[in-house]
């Protein structure tokens, strides 16, 4: 085969790594901890079946789907950093970007700078697409968390101040939205799972 299929192959078998990334995030039945892997494809079907409640009508679906299959690549070399991991969150961006530079030079050149901007304009959080992306990226572990007792929130007691802070890019890209994210946060304290 030529260099450029050898170099693509290479990458796919490297980012099956993502399957070994363990989040913090149950899955719905509460039997395991999700992997990077099965969250973006969460992630990726969630901003499909959601993308009605987009408030910008500019948001490009097949880019944001992009965005949710790329987003945690970097992971692999990377890891997990927790949400609302305060010391892990100083060193993300610094340990982050070296791994981009690393998984994505795997890639033909074309196809590195097209994920790699990807991935910088999905963390960047400015455009229409990205902020929608941002908004499914919070929602769907925020559902997982909602459906298994708030079991990442009580096990590192997390307060609602910190929760609407996380959650608030569905205020702003998906407001429609937003009640539910509320309505979920009042449940939550008032069970317990989320401090107030």
């Amino acid at each position: 085969m030529d260099e450029r299929f050898e170099k693509q192959l290479h990458f796919l078998i490297e980012v099956d790594q993502m399957k070994n990334v363990l989040r913090q995030t149950l899955l719905a039945d509460g039997s395991r901890r999700e992997n990077d892997a099965e969250h973006s494809w969460h992630f990726a079907l969630t901003a499909m079946l959601l993308y009605e409640y987009a408030q910008d009508s500019r948001v490009d679906l097949s880019r944001v789907i992009k965005m949710a299959l790329i987003h945690d690549l970097i992971e692999i070399y990377a890891g997990d950093t927790f949400a609302f991991d305060i010391q892990g969150n100083q060193d993300k961006e610094a340990r982050e970007r070296v791994a981009a530079d690393r998984l994505f030079a795997l890639l033909p050149p074309d196809q590195g700078q097209e994920i790699r901007s990807l991935w910088e304009e999905f963390d960047a959080m400015e455009t229409p697409d990205s902020q929608y992306a941002a908004a499914i990226d919070r929602l769907q572990p925020f559902v997982n968390n909602s459906v298994t007792g708030g079991h990442t929130w009580k096990k590192n007691k997390i307060t609602a101040a910190q929760v609407y802070q996380r959650m608030d890019m569905v205020r702003i890209s998906a407001p429609r939205l937003w009640p539910f994210v509320e309505e979920t946060i009042h449940r939550e304290i008032e069970a317990g799972s989320i401090l107030p």
